[in-house]
């Protein structure tokens, strides 16, 4: 059975960091109902398309039920109120005093359902001098430090990176999971609801473990990047050299355990401060044989590493499949593949759901059970309006 099978939640999310959170509830058995506003979320026009159907929103909300809505519509708000009676978790991710407004906040919703668990996610938390800041993950890689802290990193570069994979909403979508996950822990043991308040300012500061403490106590210059490509004679590979032990791991796959010893690089200060003149040695090494030929020699030796791969080469990964790594996904333009969480329980299934609704699939079905007319639900999704604008 699902661990959170029996579990309703109300996502009022869109674009990546809180459709995740929802969706790895969604993984766990939970029933999510996705609250989507006239022209739906915005991640519905990103590529890839087929007929339409965007496999990137997909990826993000599949095993949903999508529900359209008009939150500026008094009645869209009284759905809301009455699909609370048989919800436990909240999801939003709007800047903070938008759901006020909605009269649909966490004090407005407790007043109906006391046990709520209430997660909502900005870019800077709910309160502060910055929390009525919009964001997005690029902004947000700069505002924390990430982006300076991994130019640090690269030799000659001046200007950061640009932005295409959005590390910052990846790692906040996992934050608020597992508070989300917690507070109905703390629920099922006190009876008490909960609100949680995730920011993606502090959730990517956290990755910056070592940054954190130089920038308190700062260090001389240590030499060049202790990770980085080391060419072959066919591309690039990547030896993890975190220890002493993988260190002479790799000198004895070079044939040159004399580094072990050597002056420049038997300590790890001196090892840092060398450690260009260390990989253009290695590099005279691995220039001449194939990257699989070094990696061979690195795993044998026990220094752990692994070529570069792209994207879909890993698709294609034989430990990937053997650990059912994703899993098919349904829409109005075919089948694709998506991820599956990257844990895995010995008495419970996880996994994503099969579907990707398309935009408002569910409205109907869901707005009747909570007991709504036909005439209430239209005017929810704001449909008798439209109509007389038009």
């Amino acid at each position: 059975m699902a661990v959170l099978r029996g579990i309703q939640v109300l996502d009022f999310t869109t674009t990546i960091a809180g459709p995740y959170c929802a969706r790895l509830l969604a993984d766990l058995g939970a029933t999510v109902i996705k609250i989507e506003a006239p022209d739906g979320d915005m991640m519905r026009d990103r590529q890839p398309l087929r007929d339409g159907a965007s496999t990137a929103f997909g990826q993000l909300n599949a095993g949903k039920q999508s529900v359209r809505l008009d939150l500026k519509q008094p009645d869209a708000q009284a759905a809301v109120r009455r699909l609370l009676a048989t919800t436990d978790v909240v999801v939003e991710n709007f800047r903070p005093g938008v759901m006020r407004r909605f009269g649909l906040d966490w004090d407005a919703m407790r007043a109906v359902k006391p046990d709520l668990v209430y997660c909502a996610i900005s870019g800077f938390g709910q309160t502060g001098p910055d929390a009525a800041r919009a964001a997005y993950a690029p902004a947000i890689h700069a505002a924390s430090g990430f982006d300076l802290a991994h130019l640090a990193y690269q030799d000659t570069r001046e200007r950061p990176d640009n932005c295409g994979i959005y590390v910052a909403d990846v790692v906040t979508a996992i934050y608020a999971f597992g508070a989300i996950v917690a507070a109905l822990l703390h629920r099922a043991r006190t009876g008490e609801g909960q609100m949680i308040d995730v920011s993606m300012l502090e959730s990517t500061l956290s990755l910056l473990v070592a940054e954190l403490q130089t920038a308190q106590f700062p260090q001389p210059p240590a030499g060049k990047p202790l990770f980085g490509p080391v060419r072959t004679a066919d591309g690039f590979i990547m030896p993890a050299v975190a220890s002493e032990r993988t260190f002479q791991a790799l000198a004895r796959a070079a044939g040159r355990e004399d580094w072990i010893t050597d002056p420049r690089f038997a300590l790890y200060p001196d090892r840092r401060a060398n450690w260009g003149t260390l990989i253009d040695e290695l590099e005279a090494w691995t220039s001449t044989r194939p990257t699989a030929d070094c990696q061979a020699a690195f795993e044998v030796a026990g220094l752990p590493c692994s070529p570069y791969r792209t994207v879909r080469e890993v698709l294609a990964d034989p430990q990937l499949a053997h650990r059912g790594a994703f899993a098919e996904v349904e829409d109005a333009g075919g089948r694709f593949k998506v991820l599956n969480p990257p844990f895995r329980f010995s008495g419970a299934a996880v996994g994503v759901g099969g579907f990707a609704a398309a935009l408002g699939e569910h409205t109907q079905s869901v707005l009747r059970a909570a007991g709504c007319s036909e005439a209430e639900i239209a005017r929810a999704m704001g449909v008798v309006e439209a109509a007389v604008a038009g």
